[in-house]
């Protein structure tokens, strides 16, 4: 089934609706997002729309937001749009010039709605296994209040030997279902697992009215992009971080 065009303006603002930050407030229709430096995207201006007044005074209001709060200046600048010149243009550079670009991809919900391999627990409320299982080491502590604060959200989990060797986490923002938070237990890779967490969360999304679906990987983790590419799913845009220091 060929993908119908997506409207990237819209998806860019889905994405922040899917995983929501701790502290948000809006210049204009700019969103600033704060949650006590846990993600990029939890911490970063969104310049989506028109923030109300020259850009670069509404930069200036971006600036004193983070500094009160202790964090950098940062926005997450869709690649090649109008803003990513105009922040630019004011001085704003590369916040992470080593790191690569950072993929948004889509598809058609159809396209990964297949019955899971494995048997897959979905759960509205994640449990201590669930976050141990996600972080490697500590959890964050902004990260329950980041993953659980969708209006519709799911935690996915695989169990085997006993524990749980695969979790993911899928939100509901109208009929896009976003997928992130996905890890497989290193000993258990190269088994599908990460595939049956997915399926399991479109099945979940389909009931819902979900038909379409988004997901953001690092271009530069090739293992994870040859699965989401062999799934359907297909590049929307890229982004990357700005900041003016």
């Amino acid at each position: 089934m060929p993908l119908r065009p997506v409207d990237v303006d819209q998806l860019f603002l889905t994405t922040a609706l899917g995983r929501p930050a701790v502290e948000t407030a809006h210049v204009g229709h700019w969103l600033l997002r704060a949650s006590s430096g846990w993600t990029g995207r939890g911490n970063s201006l969104l310049p989506a729309g028109s923030p109300g007044m020259p850009v670069a005074d509404a930069l200036k209001h971006a600036e004193t937001f983070y500094d009160e709060r202790d964090l950098p200046p940062l926005a997450l600048i869709r690649i090649g749009s109008p803003e990513d010149e105009a922040l630019r243009a004011c001085g704003w550079v590369d916040a992470r010039p080593g790191q690569s670009d950072v993929l948004v991809m889509h598809t058609t919900l159809d396209h990964v709605n297949a019955a899971p391999e494995y048997d897959v627990q979905l759960d509205e409320h994640p449990g201590d296994a669930w976050y141990a299982a996600a972080f490697e080491g500590p959890v964050p502590a902004p990260a329950s209040k980041v993953l659980e604060g969708a209006p519709k959200a799911m935690f996915a989990s695989i169990t085997l030997d006993g524990r749980i060797v695969a979790v993911g986490r899928g939100s509901m923002t109208g009929h896009w279902l976003g997928v992130d938070a996905i890890r497989v237990n290193s000993a258990y890779r190269r088994r599908g697992l990460g595939t049956a967490v997915l399926q399991g969360l479109a099945r979940w999304s389909g009931s819902l009215g979900g038909r379409r679906t988004y997901l953001e990987v690092l271009l530069e983790n090739t293992a994870a992009m040859a699965t989401y590419t062999r799934l359907g799913y297909r590049e929307a845009y890229r982004y990357r971080y700005l900041t003016s220091r």
